[in-house]
């Protein structure tokens, strides 16, 4: 797992308790939703002046991370 210390936080009162950039209120949802309707990072960066590119990879990490977790629920 890698550490996203400082770049993804999750905090009940922001979002939801969403997982979010830097404690703004951009989520990490929201950049895998403006990548997959193909903004490219510098037009995210462009429109978002307080993302940097080091954010958006590391949101890409998480979400990619998150994806490869396997759970298991006890029923």
């Amino acid at each position: 797992m890698n550490d996203y210390k400082g770049i993804i936080t999750i905090n009940e009162g922001v979002r939801s308790g969403k997982a979010c950039i830097r404690g703004m209120r951009i989520t990490v949802s929201d950049v895998l939703g403006w990548l997959a309707s193909g903004m490219s990072i510098n037009e995210i960066l462009d429109d978002f002046d307080e993302l940097t590119e080091n954010d958006i990879l590391t949101a890409l990490k998480y979400a990619a991370d998150k994806e490869g977790s396997t759970f298991l629920i006890a029923v």
